[in-house]
């Protein structure tokens, strides 16, 4: 049994939101998977304080995960899931436990700026068809990516 959507937003633009979204999922899924591994894995001197930035931002994306699969849903789209459809939407690396502690903070400091280009382009496409429940999410995202970025770029000795 199919139900109507009334929520003031059309089909086309409920799906082209939706698919932007889908993009914001596959992105910071993987750099949810590839922050969480560091944590893990990274070594070295300033270890403590590393494994808990990482654990922090993890953690942060770890929940905006299902906030922003559930906001999929809401729209009236199948959020993905599994590996392969995360690998084709997304564009981010998988990492490499092997490189040392800097190495580790630049690279996901790269893939940040990636996600919030990413969230940019959702975010315009949420914009431009009227859907302010969504622009409020990727806004919130946005902040929270931009801030982790900084965090690292911070960490790593830049501006």
């Amino acid at each position: 049994m199919t139900v109507a959507i009334h929520t003031g937003l059309n089909k086309a633009e409920r799906t082209g939101v939706a698919a932007e979204l889908a993009k914001v999922l596959a992105d910071s899924h993987a750099v949810y998977q590839k922050t969480h591994g560091y944590h893990w894995n990274v070594r070295g001197p300033e270890f403590f304080t590393l494994h808990n930035l990482l654990e922090q931002q993890y953690r942060d994306i770890w929940e905006a995960l299902d906030e922003i699969a559930e906001r999929i849903r809401a729209l009236g789209e199948l959020a993905p899931q599994g590996a392969s459809a995360f690998a084709n939407l997304t564009s981010i690396k998988e990492g490499d436990p092997e490189q040392d502690a800097m190495a580790m903070l630049k690279e996901l400091m790269k893939d940040h700026e990636t996600l919030i280009a990413t969230t940019r382009a959702a975010l315009k496409a949420s914009e431009e068809d009227g859907d302010d429940v969504t622009v409020d999410l990727l806004t919130q995202r946005l902040a929270a990516h931009e801030k982790f970025a900084w965090m690292l770029r911070s960490t790593l000795g830049g501006r």
